[in-house]
């Protein structure tokens, strides 16, 4: 009588993994208290891929001239990209307003990590895409940009706030909630800002002849068409934990990490870009449903449903 096959042990089924043929990720604000960074490494681990765009806000220059915040786990996102770099994986900086200190090395490599102020991405299906941060098409950051240090100042007012505010939700068993990514949702003027920044990128990969743009910045996660251009946003670390990705085929998918990352219970630091908002914003309402979740494609968004 033979014996029964042993049952294989946890460690030896092969590790899940995302395979695809591009990735982007921005807005990690590497250096700042609410960077995710233990969720980011963890999606990192998991991720393959031919070409990697950072596209800006990778390190938060503003916050570390004002106080130095550094720990192990954001040394190790720098080294895992690195890492990549050195595997084979081609890895793009495209700088942002945050670390804009990087424009002047445009054209340079870091231990294999180019450095360019924007580059033009062909899908596998042949769609041209513009891949920019998009701090250049913010009037605050362009025209104001000492308003846009103030705003940032007085937010991080309403992040101790809402670091209290999900201490107590913690303690009554309710989930993370962001403060931050409420306002912008819910104050109109938000709303606003965010159609006319779609819309100002989208018009400018039109001028440039492409077929669509890719760029984070407003920390809010879309693919959508404005006025027949692809519009893509790869959202951010702090709140959403998105990511972009291309299968080898061309289609296009945002990623969420939100509703599996281990998030601790802590305020997140990204910044309202525009900082009379805050002014605006209504009292924040603990009842409020939390707005994380994954983010299923519209059913009528042809980028996520097909080539």
């Amino acid at each position: 009588m033979s014996s029964p096959a042993p049952t294989p042990l946890p460690n030896q089924d092969p590790p899940a993994g995302l395979r695809v043929r591009t990735a982007w990720i921005s807005d990690l604000h590497l250096g700042t208290p609410g960077c995710q960074a233990e969720a980011l490494l963890d999606f990192l681990k998991d991720l393959e891929c031919d070409t990697l765009y950072l596209v800006g806000d990778i390190i938060d220059g503003w916050q570390l001239r004002r106080s130095w915040y550094w720990p192990q786990s954001h040394n190790d996102v720098v080294q895992k990209l690195l890492r990549k770099a050195r595997k084979g994986t081609r890895v793009v900086f495209v700088p942002g307003n945050h670390d804009e200190f990087a424009r002047r090395y445009a054209g340079h490599h870091f231990g294999g990590i180019e450095v360019l102020p924007d580059v033009v991405h062909q899908t596998a299906d042949g769609r041209r895409l513009w891949i920019t941060h998009g701090d250049l098409f913010d009037g605050v950051i362009q025209c104001a940009k000492w308003l846009a240090y103030v705003g940032d100042s007085a937010y991080e007012f309403t992040l101790k706030v809402n670091r209290w505010l999900n201490h107590w939700r913690a303690k009554l068993g309710l989930p993370y909630w962001s403060l931050s990514r409420y306002l912008k949702l819910k104050v109109k003027r938000a709303v606003n800002f965010i159609g006319q920044f779609e819309a100002a990128v989208a018009r400018e990969a039109r001028q440039r002849g492409l077929d669509g743009v890719v760029c984070g910045h407003i920390h809010h996660a879309e693919i959508r068409e404005v006025d027949g251009i692809l519009y893509c946003n790869d959202g951010d670390w702090v709140e959403s934990l998105t990511a972009l990705v291309e299968h080898h085929d061309g289609r296009l998918e945002i990623i969420d990490r939100s509703a599996t990352a281990n998030v601790p219970q802590r305020a997140p630091a990204a910044l309202l870009l525009n900082p009379a908002l805050l002014a605006a914003a209504p009292a924040p309402d603990p009842d409020a449903p939390s707005p994380r979740g994954p983010r299923p494609a519209p059913a009528h968004n042809p980028a996520a449903a097909a080539r």
